[in-house]
């Protein structure tokens, strides 16, 4: 089991989440963090500080949201498990669900 990020952290990224997270699973995508599911231990310190309440449990994450766990996992398809995120530092892609939305306009 593992958290997910969901819609709410596309083009938002405000990345509390990352200084939370003890075992630094938190990666950063163009237009989205993603969790690694391999990497985390399921501690959920990341949740309750998002400001968007865009991370949820595995078995939690909303219906409208649902392909954003395939999204989180997929994300590292390629990379593997690199074994932290500040070492990999910004990454230059997203997964195709997250790339393909519509520019997320956030208010004040």
């Amino acid at each position: 089991m593992t958290y997910v990020i969901a819609e709410p952290c596309v083009d938002v990224k405000d990345k509390a989440c990352i200084d939370e997270c003890p075992v630094d699973c938190i990666y950063e995508g163009s237009r989205s963090l993603y969790i690694h599911p391999d990497e985390c231990v399921d501690c959920g310190a990341c949740e309750p500080v998002c400001p968007v309440e865009a991370i949820y449990y595995e078995d939690d994450v909303p219906e409208q949201w649902s392909q954003f766990y395939t999204a989180n996992v997929e994300f590292f398809s390629d990379l593997g498990s690199p074994g932290g995120a500040a070492k990999m530092g910004r990454i230059e892609k997203d997964h195709p669900i997250i790339a393909t939305l519509p520019l997320q306009v956030h208010g004040d």
